[in-house]
């Protein structure tokens, strides 16, 4: 008799785990990763280890590394200028829509303000991790607002690149205060219900976080 696979739910949980390290460094770029000392860690068996690694590294997040072996992948400059040019057009687009709905949205409205108030409460304090929490939650507000789920089906599967290119940048306390001024401004034109200025707002923060990022990447690239 074949054994089953792990529950589809564990699988999920360590893979979290995983990328959150990966996301918040404590995977580092380069880092090696042994399999059973993860399994440790986590308290599971070397199986959903191995299934959730597997996950990753589909999605670029890990690359082969020796026999049998994985290891955390770098972040590519010109990879992420890419992706945030196509988030630049969705990000546009979502609030463009965003804004055409407010008026008669009021839950939409709701989880809008909220996630603005959190991103209120940031501090130098604040965890890495739960800036780019915030970050995400802000912009899948929009998307949620604009009524469209295709935008957020589309952008789901480049959330882990983006979330990892977000720490190289929201790590710095000047960017903190200067995305959520830029987010302030996005929401206000959303639930105004001035598309256009939404729309242009949201592109150009988009573009700029992303050449912000590059440049941020290219620089510590140069500097190895």
């Amino acid at each position: 008799m074949i054994p089953l696979d792990p529950p589809p739910n564990l699988i999920d949980q360590v893979y979290a785990r995983i990328l959150e390290a990966i996301i918040d460094r404590s995977l580092p770029p380069g880092q090696r990763i042994r399999q059973n000392e993860l399994a440790d860690r986590l308290g599971v068996s070397r199986q959903p280890v191995s299934h959730a690694l597997h996950l990753l590294h589909r999605q670029g997040l890990v690359a082969e590394s020796g026999r049998r072996g994985f290891e955390v992948t770098r972040l590519d400059a010109e990879r992420i200028r890419q992706l945030y040019e196509v988030r630049g057009a969705i990000d546009a687009l979502a609030a463009r829509l965003a804004a055409a709905r407010a008026k008669n949205d009021a839950g939409g409205r709701a989880r809008l303000e909220a996630a603005l108030a959190a991103g209120r409460s940031i501090s130098g304090r604040t965890p890495l991790a739960e800036l780019i929490a915030r970050d995400v939650d802000f912009h899948q507000a929009i998307y949620v607002l604009s009524g469209n789920p295709a935008i957020e089906e589309m952008i789901a599967p480049h959330w882990p690149h983006m979330r990892r290119s977000m720490a190289t940048v929201l790590a710095e306390l000047d960017y903190r205060e200067s995305a959520w001024h830029e987010h302030e401004t996005i929401a206000a034109h959303v639930l105004s219900g001035n598309a256009k200025a939404a729309e242009s707002g949201a592109l150009a923060h988009a573009l700029g976080a992303g050449r912000m990022t590059e440049e941020r990447l290219r620089a510590t690239d140069e500097a190895a």
